[in-house]
């Protein structure tokens, strides 16, 4: 009577199997064909564990970005990925990273930058007035057949017409609702040939309804779904990560047959789309959390969708808030975490069989799965009660916070003066965003010392012989601000939640940020504080061996909040205050120990931005205060600098201006100093670091490629105020490509000495 099924499932496999695959490919030690069978043997894997719904979906599995798939899927990769006999695959690569596997030189990869308000970066699609579509399915229809082959329900899913649009971006400021016509007739070929192929129903993801739009957007999609009704197959139009407010009612009356919610953000609007919605469409409630890690509360969600099941009946159907990518693969991977704390947590092969349980529970009574509810409701009210989770002395910390906690003592133009004194920089001053190559013996170093099987003393030792090397490389490159580059570290938030209280970690729990780069999110279950200093003996260490400025390396209150799995017992906004305590002290221990110039990251504040923009003051209110708890203890002559990376920057300048950090670094190389017009148009105080090295590539840039990208900056910013850096950490790359890349970027900054 109710019908089952998920949006998507996490792609990079239990065992991280596709990261492994691709990079292997990458290097050339990997065939296509069988990069593809891992590939198929995955898709496979994740379709048995989601046999237990009745729709399983085909074409949420990417090699690499589904808004790259759905460019390719529509025809229009950029023109420069297509270079000579390119194979789908080379085109594909390029686009994402620069290069495919056999290319000698490399190209400009497609700019990159999260999706909503995620952790996830997609590649965004590039459009112009002779932007040109056409179908290439290939991918969709060979997975719909794998599914189909393997007895699976298959529903295709994907991106919508009008969010495509939404989340591309103009390359001549050109209108991109013009392109809409014949985007729409590639988007009908697209469901004329699946349904052919088989399918029943057609997920079709359109998450802009969560965005406040103009009539202009709006009246785009009345147009798209009036003309993609034509091709009269049943489509299940999907909505997430917000409420649809003054889109509601538009979206009920889209002409498709079943419209999915977010009811888990969107919890307050189900009985109003339960009574718009026509009787003949049916009702998707995402009533699992897709986006989080704790249980569902059964008896909770149960007492509000028994008469709504009543009342739909078989009009009902089931399914996570949104696809599953967001959260680790099987909680089963985990049998180091304590009992208590399991028994609170669920993954992406447990939200599936939540879904099932709640189903069953109303089909067939509460009775049928009378075992299953008991657990949840024990689990439920251990949580509640747990010791674990409350501290007093944290929220007495917390609510003796004053406005001054948050301000710098003086103004960035007498902060500046003292710092030209302290620090003795040159003009166009270079550094690097902190972490550098991490080779496979620092792993095994730190993978030894958590195994207990490397003595603390050969740790550290091992870590101190790896930061000298690090230290005296920027000497030999003639770097101006050092950095002791990070070689204890393993993620730029889970390295400073291990020594934090009220967090918990995984083993095996990776979530996809982008490509072959995958995370940890630390597990945030109760009150943060910091019990012992974390990075002051490291950066003091560094700072015996130079006599340069060594700079201290921080992962802000928002990032380590947004990059968590954060409790949802508590206002996000009062978990980043304990969170910018916790930062505040190891910033001021760092300024005891004579560390001059701290950094204290924050590339995820704008992705917590809600999507609704009216939404977004309330958040940055408290995001600014939290940074600013964090940073502003310290002596006006002690430099504070931030770095933020693919994130637009021009709607939320005021914010970025009053975190009052003394200087910002931020991605500007994909994008061709694009981004520094809104920090041009807003006046911006404060010193820039606009990078010049695209680290997610492995093109080696030129100097006069630098050179020139730092004229452009030069001419928005005054040059006093602009630093020569890379776009982001260096850890992910080799040595060799990073020193050359290096040396090119500090020769650029002498070439802009001598001519500024």
């Amino acid at each position: 009577m109710i019908t089952t099924h998920s949006l998507g499932f996490p792609r990079i496999g239990a065992k991280r199997e596709l990261k492994f695959a691709l990079e292997k490919y990458w290097r050339g030690e990997k065939s296509d064909t069988e990069l593809q069978q891992t590939a198929t043997a995955l898709r496979a894997q994740h379709w048995k564990h989601q046999s237990a719904l009745d729709w399983q979906p085909v074409g949420d599995f990417s090699l690499y970005d589904q808004m790259l798939d759905m460019a390719q899927t529509l025809g229009c990769l950029p023109d420069r990925a297509k270079l000579g006999e390119a194979s789908e695959l080379d085109a594909y690569f390029r686009t994402a990273r620069g290069r495919s596997v056999n290319d000698k030189e490399g190209v400009h990869a497609g700019e990159m930058t999260k999706w909503l308000d995620t952790n996830y970066h997609y590649i965004v699609p590039e459009f112009s007035q002779q932007t040109r579509f056409s179908l290439n399915a290939n991918r969709l229809l060979s997975q719909l057949a794998e599914a189909k082959a393997g007895g699976f329900n298959a529903k295709p899913v994907l991106i919508g017409p009008v969010t495509f649009l939404w989340l591309g971006k103009s390359k001549d400021d050109s209108d991109r609702l013009a392109l809409l016509p014949e985007l729409l007739a590639v988007y009908e070929q697209l469901l004329v040939e699946l349904k052919r192929a088989g399918a029943e129903w057609i997920q079709i993801d359109e998450p802009v309804l969560g965005f406040e739009l103009d009539a202009e957007w709006q009246h785009a999609l009345e147009q798209s779904y009036n003309r993609l009704a034509a091709a009269k197959t049943k489509l299940l139009l999907a909505t997430y990560f917000s409420e649809l407010r003054e889109n509601l009612q538009l979206a009920c009356q889209l002409p498709v047959q079943g419209l999915h919610i977010d009811a888990v953000r969107g919890r307050a609007e189900v009985a109003q789309v339960v009574d718009w919605l026509p009787e003949h469409k049916v009702l998707s409630l995402g009533v699992v959390d897709g986006r989080n890690i704790w249980v569902n509360d059964f008896e909770q969600t149960l007492a509000w969708l028994t008469p709504i099941y009543q009342r739909l009946q078989s009009r009902l159907w089931l399914a996570p808030s949104c696809s599953l990518l967001h959260v680790p693969v099987d909680l089963r991977s985990e049998p180091e975490l304590d009992e208590e704390l399991q028994q609170w947590l669920c993954f992406a092969v447990q939200k599936v069989a939540e879904i099932a349980t709640l189903a069953k529970a109303l089909t067939e009574g509460e009775a049928a799965v009378g075992d299953l509810l008991e657990a949840n409701r024990i689990a439920v009210k251990a949580r509640k009660s747990s010791t674990r989770v409350n501290n007093p002395e944290v929220q007495q910390a917390v609510a003796a916070i004053s406005a001054d906690d948050s301000k710098r003592q003086s103004a960035y133009t007498e902060r500046a003066a003292l710092q030209i004194e302290a620090l003795g920089l040159p003009r166009f001053p270079t550094t690097t965003i902190g972490s550098f190559p991490q080779t496979t013996e620092i792993r095994q170093a730190r993978r030894a010392f958590k195994a207990g099987d490397l003595a603390v003393d050969d740790y550290e030792t091992a870590m101190k012989q790896e930061i000298a090397r690090c230290v005296e490389e920027q000497e030999q490159l003639g770097l101006d601000v050092l950095v002791h580059g990070e070689a204890e570290r393993n993620d730029m938030v889970e390295y400073f939640g291990e020594q934090l209280s009220g967090y918990a970690f995984t083993r095996f729990a990776w979530v996809q940020s982008y490509g072959s780069r995958c995370v940890k999110p630390p597990i945030i279950y109760g009150d943060v504080s910091r019990p012992n200093a974390m990075t002051v003996a490291w950066t003091s260490y560094a700072a015996t061996l130079s006599d340069k400025p060594m700079k201290g390396m921080l992962t802000g209150p928002v990032t380590m909040l947004n990059w968590s799995f954060v409790r949802d017992d508590l206002p996000r906004a009062d978990v980043c205050r304990q969170l910018a305590l916790a930062i505040r002290a190891e910033v001021l221990d760092l300024e005891k120990a004579e560390v001059n110039v701290i950094q204290i990251d924050e590339p995820a504040l704008r992705e917590g931005l809600p999507l609704r923009r009216s939404d977004w003051q309330q958040y940055l209110d408290w995001a600014v205060e939290a940074f600013g708890i964090s940073a502003n203890g310290v002596a006006d002559a002690t430099q504070v600098h931030t770095h933020m990376c693919y994130s637009e920057f021009n709607d939320i300048m005021p914010a970025i201006a009053a975190l009052d950090a003394d200087v910002i670094t931020i991605e500007t190389s994909r994008s061709d100093m694009e981004l520094l017009d809104a920090f041009d148009a807003f006046d911006y105080p404060n010193e820039i670091g606009p990078g010049v090295y695209d680290i997610h590539s492995p093109n080696v840039p030129e100097t006069q490629a630098m050179v020139k990208l730092m004229q452009k900056a030069a001419a928005k910013v005054p040059a006093e105020r602009l630093w020569v850096n890379p776009d982001c950490g260096l850890k992910t790359r080799g040595w060799t490509e990073t020193k050359l890349a290096l040396a090119n970027m500090v020769a650029a900054a002498e070439t802009l000495r001598k001519v500024a």
